[in-house]
């Protein structure tokens, strides 16, 4: 099991079949999916579906979304990571989205910011991408705050499966 990256308090590692159950109480809750279309998941099967779409993007792109991983007591928390878009969104193709998801339990304690970051650097850094984006529902203030912490600006707003949606970006530190 390979890590990505390290921060203070968190590991950001592969997502591994193991983490199903963290998945399930993540992806099973509808608060959390109150800005993703409201599809909460209802089995673990669908969780273990979407473990191995996680794991093929590894394969397939180099990168996807990571376990976001609590140092002290080794809690999974919920996932950040990077994945690459290939179908368009809002006219835009083959771009890499900075985006993040966490157990109700670990919002307001700046867990995603924390993991937004480290994301952000290993996409600059050690993949030496030259831009990454981020979209949120208009909505959802918490999750743009994460992206204009972590240094991405606001690009404009459009409209992306039938609700408007905020576009941000951040070009690589000289």
């Amino acid at each position: 099991m390979e890590i990505f990256a390290a921060t203070p308090r968190l590991i950001l590692r592969e997502i591994i079949p193991a983490d199903e159950k963290g998945m399930f109480t993540l992806d099973a809750d509808p608060e959390v999916h109150k800005y993703l279309g409201n599809q909460p998941v209802t089995s673990m099967e669908e969780v273990r579906s979407v473990i191995q779409f996680i794991r093929r993007q590894y394969v397939d792109n180099g990168i996807g979304r990571w376990a976001v991983i609590e140092k002290d007591t080794n809690l999974f928390l919920g996932w950040a990571g990077l994945k690459l878009i290939t179908t368009p969104i809002h006219n835009r193709v083959n771009y890499y989205d900075l985006g993040y998801r966490l157990i109700k339990s670990c919002w307001g304690k700046g867990y995603a910011t924390e993991a937004a970051r480290a994301v952000r650097d290993y996409g600059f850094n050690r993949m030496g991408l030259p831009v990454i984006y981020g979209m949120t529902e208009v909505g959802n203030t918490g999750s743009r705050r994460v992206l204009e912490k972590t240094g991405l600006k606001y690009i404009e707003s459009f409209e992306y499966e039938g609700l408007p949606h905020d576009f941000f970006g951040m070009t690589r530190p000289e």
